[in-house]
């Protein structure tokens, strides 16, 4: 029996779309590919700012292959007469009785803890806020959200004043301590665990008999792998690069991290009894950048993909 409807090989139906006709002949409209055009503003803007990213780092370099003498009396992108970057990254780590390689621990020391644990805390506290429910949940992710807003530099001085009042000052805790809350990592972390740790698998373990701190390190947090290397990397760079903390609550050399130390040393080289340690101040600057470019450049692809989640629904 016929339905009175007519199947359309499917060869015609190719056939309509290469030649561009429909049913009843009527000629179809090319569909046209709009190819994005090339601003030759936007490109002289954005080689501008290559420029001016890469010329400190150039001139890093290049300085530290130098000489005290060169350094002074040879252009500062130009290579001196003499290549002395071995023999002032030995002075480096010795002058001073190697006092280099003692705030290059204490920045590690640094690092490992207050970022590392930085990072724990904001992955556990993201986590829950994202996907338990308790009372006061929205003040509290108010009051993160009001912290994210507060320069740290703004908080240095009360730090300050609560630290000298527990006898915590010109320790390494009096860093360490203020470098653990990080409500922008915690922020972050909730964003990416709504969108990365779907709730019917969590309920699925829980059907199973796992427990919470089971289903959290065994389940959670391998969806949240590009998350937290996310928030470790700008944990990790802002604790690096950390000064003004440092600076207020510390007095002794022993316990200054790399950018306190160089900066004493840039002061030394610049003061009335003038010590001819210019090019160790350079040279050390570019060891000290070196660990963080390394870092930064082998966790790229995860730092990427922790920034693009939630961007695209699946």
């Amino acid at each position: 029996m016929s339905t009175g409807l007519r199947t359309i090989h499917p060869s015609a139906r190719s056939d309509r779309a290469r030649t561009g006709t429909t049913r009843t002949g009527r000629a179809l409209r090319p569909y046209s590919v709009t190819r994005p055009r090339k601003s030759v503003a936007m490109t002289l803007l954005m080689v501008l700012f290559l420029v001016y990213a890469l010329v400190p780092i150039v001139w890093l370099v290049v300085n530290a292959t130098k000489t005290q003498g060169d350094l002074f009396s040879t252009f500062g992108l130009s290579f001196g007469h003499s290549f002395a970057l071995w023999d002032n990254i030995v002075a480096t780590v010795t002058h001073d009785d190697g006092i280099f390689l003692r705030w290059l621990a204490n920045t590690l020391l640094y690092v490992v803890v207050g970022a590392g644990g930085a990072t724990f805390l904001a992955t556990l506290a993201g986590y829950g806020l994202a996907k338990f429910r308790f009372p006061g949940r929205g003040a509290y992710f108010a009051v993160v959200l009001g912290a994210v807003a507060v320069p740290g530099t703004a908080l240095a001085v009360p730090t300050f004043l609560l630290f000298s009042q527990i006898g915590l000052t010109n320790t390494p805790w009096s860093i360490i301590i203020p470098s653990l809350i990080s409500p922008f990592g915690l922020y972050l972390i909730w964003v990416y665990t709504i969108d990365s740790v779907p709730t019917e698998l969590l309920e699925a373990a829980r059907l199973d008999g796992a427990g919470e701190m089971r289903t959290f390190f065994t389940i959670s947090i391998r969806l949240l792998a590009p998350g937290i290397v996310t928030v470790a990397l700008f944990s990790v760079v802002a604790t690096w690069n950390n000064y003004f903390l440092p600076l207020i609550m510390l007095t002794d050399p022993d316990w200054y991290p790399l950018t306190v130390g160089l900066n004493q040393w840039s002061a030394q080289a610049a003061g009335v009894a003038a010590e001819p340690i210019f090019n160790l101040v350079v040279t050390g600057s570019l060891i000290t950048i070196v660990p963080i470019v390394v870092i930064f450049l082998l966790l790229q692809r995860f730092w990427q993909s922790g920034l693009s989640a939630g961007s695209v629904k699946q």
